[in-house]
């Protein structure tokens, strides 16, 4: 829509400076106010069937019945508007619902920095210093409390019938028990898939007082119930029980341990001046063609570390079985599946969002939040760098389990 230079010059008359023009008394809002009320009115013209000016249908009793003063918040802070009225309260406007009393994506405005992690209160003051609303703690909740709506639709949604990859991990938040009313560090469960086109895609979250293999079962169950029937490979920690968790709901899963994790592990063993050398040492390990030379490289660390350092080979040895799948695979697929970074950098999304509170008062409260920090993540961007490479191998791979 154009408007004409004449219709500009007539509003800008009497306007002298920028207060004039977007002030809080400004040509800007009162022309928004001014606009409004006339598509209102244009409603009400459409319900009823006759113009302002005009004569209703001889037989209507319904007529127009003077206006109702409404406040809303928006960007330009209290917008008051007159929302006409008539006779039998039969006229619903679509452009200003029946109890609205926000404008201008102020809801959306309330979940994004509810997703930048602000609490209720520093949601309150931002409003008022920068749009002049004063908002009641009851409205953020009630604002932010929609996305849980979100969240069920999200965390029961289909999912994939096969999945190459899917890293599985756990995160601590605190968050204040029901029954105690203490403040305890809960485990979030997430996984996060890779279809076999290359996209990553969280799964799920769940939360629970401690991390245990028990609960890990039901989040596979849970999986498998919203559609998912194999997964190639489970990329976990060393969480003692945890392949057999997987297994009893997958069991043709391959499950790999991941490598940085229990190189991770080692290093908390040794002094500072010699994780370096510790550090390298590791890598002859896992960064062997096979088995069999990861195995001997592994007696040769043993052998020269051993005795100053004699909980580390044996830690590797305890994960062996969910170590060496890991060398069945070429590079292209071994990059991937070398590490948990794919979903560590969920956690340091979700941690970055979840660190400003101190705590949660409830589960839900955390679920909002991490699930606003879940939904950032995916935007960022999905697709694994290097899949076209792996994605031949997997497909060997399914195709030799699908035609066991």
């Amino acid at each position: 829509m154009t408007i004409s230079k004449d219709v500009l010059d007539e509003l800008l008359r009497g306007v002298g400076n920028a207060n004039d023009l977007l002030g809080e008394q400004g040509l800007m809002k009162e022309l928004k106010v001014r606009l409004m009320e006339r598509m209102l009115g244009a409603e009400l013209t459409e319900h009823l069937g006759y113009e302002p000016d005009g004569e209703p249908a001889t037989l209507q009793d319904n007529r127009r019945n003077g206006t109702t003063r409404k406040t809303l918040k928006g960007n330009d802070g209290a917008v008051p508007i007159d929302v006409p009225r008539d006779r039998d309260g039969s006229f619903q406007p679509e452009l200003i619902k029946k109890g609205q009393t926000r404008i201008d994506g102020m809801d959306d405005k309330i979940i994004g920095l509810y997703a930048a992690g602000l609490s209720t209160r520093d949601i309150r003051s931002h409003l008022e210093e920068v749009y002049g609303l004063r908002v009641s703690a009851d409205l953020i909740s009630r604002v932010t409390d929609a996305v849980l709506a979100e969240v069920s639709d999200w965390q029961s949604r289909a999912l994939e019938p096969m999945y190459p990859i899917v890293f599985l991990d756990a995160l601590r938040v605190k968050i204040r028990d029901a029954e105690s009313r203490q403040v305890k560090n809960k485990a979030v469960y997430v996984a996060l898939g890779v279809t076999p086109e290359g996209e990553r895609e969280v799964l799920g979250l769940w939360i629970a007082n401690n991390e245990g293999a028990k609960f890990w079962l039901s989040v596979m169950n849970n999986l498998r119930n919203r559609g998912v029937e194999d997964i190639l490979i489970a990329v976990v920690d060393g969480l003692k029980g945890f392949p057999d968790a997987i297994n009893a709901a997958f069991p043709e899963t391959t499950v790999q341990t991941c490598i940085v994790h229990l190189v991770r592990h080692s290093l908390n063993f040794c002094g500072w001046k010699d994780r370096k050398e510790v550090a390298k040492n590791l890598k002859r390990i896992y960064q062997a063609t096979d088995d069999a030379e990861a195995a001997k490289a592994l007696d040769d660390f043993e052998a020269e570390w051993g005795d100053k350092y004699p909980s580390i080979a044996p830690s590797w040895r305890r994960a062996w079985q969910e170590v060496i799948p890991f060398f069945a695979f070429p590079p292209a697929v071994r990059k991937i599946i070398y590490t948990t970074n794919a979903i560590e950098s969920l956690n340091r999304v979700i941690r970055k969002t979840t660190k400003t509170r101190g705590s949660f008062p409830t589960d839900d409260a955390a679920t909002k939040l991490i699930y606003l920090a879940i939904r950032s993540f995916e935007k960022a961007g999905r697709c694994v760098r290097e899949w076209v490479a792996a994605r031949n191998q997997f497909a060997i791979l399914y195709s030799e389990r699908f035609n066991k």
